[in-house]
């Protein structure tokens, strides 16, 4: 005769104990079970949270800063300040090329997308740094543009670091950067932007001397790259700044600056020309002989840093020397 429903399901189980196949756990192995899975998950936390918090001050294992600079005179500043806490690779380092110019590449963009931060200049200088921001997305990068930290814009004169006052809050800048990125290293980095401020002294100086000596000296420029050490220094710079602006931007200047240069050169209304040695042109290339006929000195300032693996205020300091020579 056929069992009721729960009589059966009654003896299945009874079978499955006698079989040792059951389905019953005893409680206290249930417990010890939980017991497992909540301390599992704990420790699953806290990992996630240690992985999350080294994620924030470093990439890597290192606890390096990785840092990238469009241009390697920030670079540079920006190794200085980071010592051995900061990996810092600059993008534009070549001292023959025009950094206007310049054509990123892959290793370019891998080092975008892993960095911790990102230093451009800005104002149109390193547009394509903007394109690979742009392309290789990170939530927990920093982005440091010079222009913007000094209210700059595209169109304005780009050649920041040839103001020694924007050196300095470049400088600031990328320690609060650091201190930002690594709070735990914070008392370094202050000792490292102090160690800065050390090593531009002898640039400084040199600075303060020419100013005093030879402020209000008329000089010309074939482009704007001398237009912020000018007025930092007190030289009066009378190029036309139509020219300056062209030559500056990689297109030929109007006819009328150019006639007005050449005749500032043929009067000897400047006592120094100033050229920048990584974009001459055939025009620029005629002033400078015409000036050196003519026996007025001319000096040669570069985009970046020269030679290559020269710090800042050495490359600075090598320029402003033959400035003041020229100017003597």
């Amino acid at each position: 005769m056929a069992l009721p429903r729960g009589e059966q399901a009654a003896d299945l189980v009874a079978d499955r104990a006698r079989s040792g196949h059951g389905l019953h756990v005893s409680k206290p192995l249930a417990h010890l079970t939980c017991a497992i899975i909540v301390r599992v998950a704990r420790l699953l936390l806290v990992l996630l949270v240690m992985v999350a918090c080294s994620g924030v001050s470093s990439s890597g294992a290192s606890g390096v800063l990785q840092v990238v600079a469009g241009e390697n005179f920030w670079g540079d500043i920006a190794t200085q300040l980071g010592g051995t806490h900061a990996d810092v690779q600059s993008v534009v380092t070549d001292p023959n090329a025009d950094p206007h110019e310049y054509e990123s590449s892959t290793n370019d963009a891998r080092a975008f997308a892993t960095a911790n931060l990102v230093i451009l200049n800005g104002a149109g200088y390193d547009g394509w740094g903007q394109k690979l921001l742009a392309a290789n997305p990170n939530q927990g990068r920093k982005v440091l543009v010079v222009a913007d930290l000094l209210g700059k814009k595209s169109g304005d004169n780009p050649h920041f670091w040839y103001d020694p006052h924007y050196v300095i809050q470049v400088a600031d800048e990328i320690t609060a950067e650091y201190r930002s990125l690594d709070p735990a290293d914070a008392s370094y980095f202050d000792q490292r932007r102090a160690a800065f401020t050390t090593a531009l002294e002898p640039y400084m100086s040199r600075l303060a001397e020419i100013k005093q000596r030879f402020a209000g000296t008329p000089v010309g420029s074939t482009e704007t790259i001398f237009v912020y050490l000018a007025d930092y220094l007190g030289l009066r710079l009378i190029s036309p700044p139509e020219f300056m602006q062209a030559v500056s931007e990689g297109n030929d200047p109007p006819a009328a600056a150019v006639v007005a240069f050449h005749d500032q050169i043929a009067r000897k209304a400047i006592k120094v020309l100033v050229y920048n040695v990584q974009t001459a042109t055939a025009v620029t290339t005629n002033l400078r002989l015409e000036a050196t006929r003519q026996s007025i000195p001319v000096v040669g300032v570069s985009e970046t840093l020269q030679p290559v693996g020269a710090s800042f205020q050495d490359w600075q300091v090598r320029q402003v020397m033959a400035l003041e020579d020229a100017l003597r």
